[in-house]
């Protein structure tokens, strides 16, 4: 688990650096770090629940200008943030569909911290 948490936060800290300078470097190794738990967010037998829960709500996907990866940046308006159900055990993050593929987001940064699939 270590080695996904490190090599997460030194992936993130590089991307973001890239981005946004210094304060991008930051953000990126906190968010790659979190990405890069093995188990991730949701726990691996947590995940295929967690996106039958998703479809089953048909929500309206939101079409993303670029490619839905951990690190990108949702816009504050035009799309649908939901809170996880309490049984996933996410309090810190919300949910939305981005190009048909469910997503955890910090409500704060609307920044992608994982995609479930």
């Amino acid at each position: 688990m270590a080695q996904g948490i490190v090599g997460g936060a030194d992936q993130g800290a590089h991307e973001g650096a890239r981005a946004a300078g210094p304060v991008g470097a930051v953000v990126g190794g906190t968010v790659g770090a979190a990405a890069g738990a093995v188990g991730g967010i949701l726990g691996v037998d947590e995940r295929p629940r967690f996106r039958t829960y998703v479809e089953e709500r048909h929500i309206r996907s939101y079409d993303f200008d670029g490619p839905v990866r951990v690190g990108a940046v949702l816009p504050a308006e035009g799309v649908t943030y939901y809170d996880v159900p309490p049984e996933y055990g996410v309090r810190e993050y919300r949910y939305t569909v981005v190009d048909d593929e469910p997503v955890l987001v910090d409500p704060y940064s609307h920044r992608i911290v994982e995609i479930v699939r």
